[in-house]
């Protein structure tokens, strides 16, 4: 066994360790407590990245870089020109997240939400490194993530309610057939999604439309970004999708106040009755309906065309998703929810237990 590090990278929004605050509030755990601390306590090598709270997946997983190996962020020349940005960000030299990075790293990427698009990608490009920063950029400019050689540093990758094939929730504003008023549900749940709403705006400046999060969010763009991720034989992949809703009339799905936070229970409902084609000719059926109040369940689970099996706890197979059985749990469970709190440490203890059996 190498050098075994497990780095959480938080969604949509999330903060990390080097975020003040996340020390008032930590993403992983929230008012029930920080999960990465406690697995920090138990002797585990254990990290909060932060990355960009809105960001794409290409400018995050280039922040979750340079954060592990403790350099300057290098969003690549190409990528930086063609989106309108600057090519550097903050620098992490002297400050990196992990103690050490080197041939024996044994990386365990931990996504929720966003994260898990994030950390996929970080993957990829250890692997692959990018055929289109490398033509563009002097050999002696291009940072080492660019020049890909550095698969066997991934260990693990796990995706908690990640939207992995995009999500209905950026679908639904932008669908003219669609009439999300016709939806009832009570005016506090109203009142709470419009206060959704407006934490989760995306903050745009003069970048790029397409290099921030509710761009690969989307299910069109989703599917590209999956396309150019391969599976990597040697990863061991575990996915826990969310469904927070129950059966409603006529083959809609619900929120279930039992499970679900009141900020989420509007979209959730919404979600649970939308259905269409996406510009790119994507049909979204009932199968789309179940969801967690910000991530469609299905989606969640693997990519689509992926391998993907069960979890078998006594045979998880590399290069192959893992799926566990769908969580009775809300988006924001993870983080201790917002307006309902919850304590997600016994899932964590029980992810925990099966990720330090894998060899």
């Amino acid at each position: 066994m190498g050098n075994r590090v497990y780095v959480f990278c938080h969604g949509l929004n999330g903060c990390g360790q080097y975020d003040e605050k996340y020390k008032k509030k930590p993403y992983w755990g929230g008012s029930s407590g920080d999960v990465v601390a406690e697995w920090s306590d138990q002797g585990l090598a254990a990290y909060a990245a932060s990355v960009s709270p809105q960001g794409s997946a290409w400018d995050r997983a280039c922040e979750l870089y340079a954060q592990i190996v403790g350099v300057r962020t290098d969003y690549g020349k190409r990528h930086s020109e063609e989106n309108r940005h600057a090519r550097y960000g903050r620098d992490f030299t002297g400050d990196a997240l992990i103690p050490t990075w080197d041939e024996n790293t044994e990386l365990v990427l931990i996504g929720h939400s966003f994260g898990g698009a994030t950390i996929r990608l970080f993957a990829e490009l250890l692997a692959h490194g990018s055929e289109e920063e490398r033509v563009a950029t002097e050999e002696d400019e291009l940072s080492p993530l660019f020049a890909g050689g550095m698969s066997e540093r991934v260990f693990a990758i796990v995706t908690l309610a990640a939207p992995t094939n995009g999500t209905t929730a950026y679908e639904i504003s932008g669908d003219p057939n669609f009439d999300a008023k016709r939806v009832k549900v009570s005016l506090r749940h109203k009142f709470l999604d419009r206060v959704l709403k407006r934490g989760t705006r995306i903050k745009v400046d003069d970048r790029a439309a397409n290099d921030w999060a509710n761009y690969d969010m989307r299910i069109d763009n989703a599917k590209v970004l999956n396309e150019r991720i391969p599976m990597l034989d040697h990863v061991y992949y575990l996915s826990v999708a969310c469904d927070a809703t129950k059966a409603g009339e006529g083959g809609v799905r619900v929120a279930d106040t039992t499970v679900i936070d009141p900020l989420f229970v509007k979209n959730a409902t919404v979600m649970g009755c939308y259905g269409g084609v996406t510009s790119g000719g994507f049909e979204m059926g009932d199968d789309w309906h179940a969801n967690d109040g910000l991530v469609n369940t299905l989606s969640a689970r693997a990519p689509f065309g992926a391998p993907s099996k069960p979890l078998d706890r006594n045979n998880m197979e590399r290069g192959v998703w893992n799926v566990m059985s769908d969580l009775r749990a809300d988006h924001g469970f993870f983080s201790g929810d917002y307006v309902k709190k919850c304590d997600p440490h016994p899932f964590f203890r029980d992810l925990k237990e099966l990720l330090e059996g894998l060899e």
